[in-house]
């Protein structure tokens, strides 16, 4: 697993935008690419494939889906240290 994509868990990453889940591969095995999933708490950063959400990635949620966005697109927010 490669550090540069890969902030350490609990950081925030700017420099260089994550794009698959970090979760979803160590856990599931699975390297799929991070979105903006919405739950009854808000948006966050997660991960999905055709039967539903894999991970949810970010501590953050978004209240607003610009938000969460513009998270995702700039690499500010908090990756979780598990599950």
């Amino acid at each position: 697993m490669s550090t540069r994509n890969h902030p350490p868990p609990g950081t925030t990453c700017q420099e260089t935008p994550i794009t698959t889940g970090r979760l979803a591969k160590t856990f599931a095995d699975r390297s799929l690419p991070l979105q903006v999933l919405r739950s009854g708490r808000g948006y966050y950063l997660g991960t999905s494939d055709q039967d539903g959400p894999v991970s949810r990635e970010s501590v953050e949620y978004f209240s607003q889906l610009p938000d969460a966005q513009h998270a995702l697109d700039t690499g500010n927010w908090t990756q979780r240290e598990a599950p």
